[in-house]
């Protein structure tokens, strides 16, 4: 785990979500909006997430509703200049997730010197996108083609709005996720955005997953980040940031500030390295 404490420079990072607006090519896209005015949005929610002290932050295209498996050449372009745009005011580690293309994450996280991207890596799946096959194997070689060794790959192993087709207990999926896929990070969800992830799962996992970092993806609040690190790693917080709860609505700073409180307090508790465990 050494790379990841390298990386955030503290125990249990809380990466904040910097949800973009619908980009060109997608659904909820509005022609007549200019890319410079999108980035003036995101500017905001990423400096709400930076002045309530979150410890890493990670781009993504989670309005580009409905989502496909694979994205066009807009979205990488559009995903590039905005990431791009921002990086003077970007001061913490960064990350970078193309919903739900792997290959298309890596190309921009290449582009923009992002540290991690996240996704779905392995599995196959059966959901709202419908048959969602994957291939590891690609995206390493891919990584490995665009000289991205350094990028990190953080493994969603259980994905949102989708069920795996061949269902195996989580801690079987986490281990072979690790020992055949080469997963760097373990990233584990609800069943989707912002539904809060169980603490049997993230134990479950935590056991299997040996010395790769396990977070909790999805549904992380004030209220209950005490009991998710008391097994976590780490926590990727979106929905939790939002006014009222919201996945679609700006980031409040006022829930950032509560939970990076709640989160400072369990560090000074730390006799050592780890939050003290329930």
């Amino acid at each position: 785990m050494i790379w990841f404490q390298e990386v955030f420079a503290v125990t249990r990072p809380i990466i904040g979500m910097v949800h973009l607006p619908a980009l060109p090519g997608t659904p909820l896209f509005s022609g007549s909006t200019e890319l410079r005015t999108l980035v003036r949005g995101v500017r905001a929610d990423l400096d709400a997430l930076q002045e309530g002290g979150v410890d890493g932050v990670l781009f993504c295209n989670e309005n580009d509703r409905p989502y496909t498996l694979t994205v066009g050449p807009e979205v990488v372009a559009s995903m590039t200049r905005i990431v791009t745009d921002l990086l003077p005011y970007v001061r913490v580690p960064f990350g970078v997730d193309v919903l739900w293309d792997p290959l298309a994450a890596l190309a921009v996280a290449k582009a923009t010197g992002a540290q991690f991207v996240r996704g779905v890596f392995t599995g196959a799946y059966a959901g709202d996108f419908g048959i969602w096959n994957t291939d590891p194997g690609r995206v390493w070689r891919y990584r490995a083609s665009i000289g991205a060794a350094n990028v990190k790959l953080f493994y969603n192993i259980n994905a949102e709005f989708a069920a795996p087709l061949a269902p195996r207990p989580i801690e079987a999926v986490a281990r072979s996720a690790v020992m055949s896929a080469m997963a760097e990070a373990l990233c584990v969800s609800g069943s989707m955005t912002g539904e809060e992830v169980a603490n049997e799962l993230l134990e479950r996992v935590k056991a299997a997953a040996g010395e790769v970092p396990v977070l909790a993806n999805t549904g992380v609040t004030v209220e209950n980040v005490s009991r998710k690190l008391a097994v976590a790693d780490g926590a990727i917080v979106g929905t939790g940031f939002k006014v009222d709860g919201v996945t679609w609505n700006r980031v409040d700073p006022r829930r950032v500030e509560a939970l990076m409180r709640v989160v400072r307090a369990l560090r000074q508790n730390e006799p050592e390295a780890g939050i003290v465990r329930e």
